[in-house]
Protein backbone atom coordinates (compact mmCIF):
# COMPACT_ATOMS: atom_id res chain seq x y z
CA UNK A 1 0.00 0.00 0.00
CA UNK A 2 0.93 3.41 -0.82
CA UNK A 3 0.51 5.10 2.68
CA UNK A 4 2.15 8.27 1.77
CA UNK A 5 -0.13 8.62 -1.08
CA UNK A 6 -3.25 7.78 1.27
CA UNK A 7 -2.07 10.42 3.82
CA UNK A 8 -1.03 13.27 1.16
CA UNK A 9 -4.38 13.09 0.01
CA UNK A 10 -6.30 12.79 3.29
CA UNK A 11 -4.27 15.92 4.33
CA UNK A 12 -5.39 17.67 0.74
CA UNK A 13 -8.95 17.10 2.23
CA UNK A 14 -9.51 14.87 -0.99
CA UNK A 15 -11.41 11.75 -1.24
CA UNK A 16 -10.41 9.15 -3.29
CA UNK A 17 -13.09 10.21 -6.14
CA UNK A 18 -12.37 13.65 -5.70
CA UNK A 19 -8.90 12.91 -5.94
CA UNK A 20 -9.73 10.66 -8.97
CA UNK A 21 -12.05 13.27 -10.75
CA UNK A 22 -9.25 15.85 -10.78
CA UNK A 23 -6.42 13.46 -12.46
CA UNK A 24 -9.50 12.27 -15.22
CA UNK A 25 -9.49 8.55 -14.03
CA UNK A 26 -11.49 6.58 -12.79
CA UNK A 27 -12.15 6.22 -9.06
CA UNK A 28 -11.18 2.19 -9.53
CA UNK A 29 -7.71 3.28 -11.32
CA UNK A 30 -7.13 5.63 -8.26
CA UNK A 31 -8.06 3.15 -5.75
CA UNK A 32 -5.22 0.53 -7.66
CA UNK A 33 -2.89 3.36 -7.30
CA UNK A 34 -3.25 3.64 -4.05
CA UNK A 35 -3.60 0.44 -3.22
CA UNK A 36 0.06 0.04 -5.09
CA UNK A 37 -1.62 -2.55 -8.05
CA UNK A 38 -1.12 -0.22 -10.50
CA UNK A 39 1.97 2.00 -11.71
CA UNK A 40 0.47 4.80 -13.19
CA UNK A 41 2.36 6.95 -15.76
CA UNK A 42 4.60 10.30 -15.08
CA UNK A 43 1.54 13.38 -15.64
CA UNK A 44 -0.75 11.02 -13.17
CA UNK A 45 2.19 11.10 -10.68
CA UNK A 46 3.15 14.95 -11.72
CA UNK A 47 -0.65 15.89 -11.19
CA UNK A 48 -0.88 14.14 -7.44
CA UNK A 49 2.15 16.13 -6.63
CA UNK A 50 0.72 19.06 -7.86
CA UNK A 51 -2.41 18.48 -6.03
CA UNK A 52 -0.90 17.50 -2.71
CA UNK A 53 2.60 19.52 -2.74
CA UNK A 54 4.27 15.97 -1.63
CA UNK A 55 6.85 14.83 -4.11
CA UNK A 56 5.96 12.09 -6.22
CA UNK A 57 9.26 10.14 -4.78
CA UNK A 58 7.71 10.23 -1.03
CA UNK A 59 4.50 9.49 -2.74
CA UNK A 60 4.92 6.32 -4.67
CA UNK A 61 6.56 4.39 -2.18
CA UNK A 62 5.37 1.10 -1.45
CA UNK A 63 4.79 0.08 2.43
CA UNK A 64 5.83 -3.68 2.09
CA UNK A 65 5.38 -3.62 6.11
CA UNK A 66 1.93 -4.36 7.21
CA UNK A 67 2.51 -3.56 11.08
CA UNK A 68 2.97 0.43 10.25
CA UNK A 69 -0.06 0.61 8.35
CA UNK A 70 -1.79 0.85 11.69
Amino acid sequence: MRQNLKQARKAAGLTQQQIADKLGISLRYYQQLEAGDRTGDFTIWDTIEDITGVHQRILREINLDKASNR
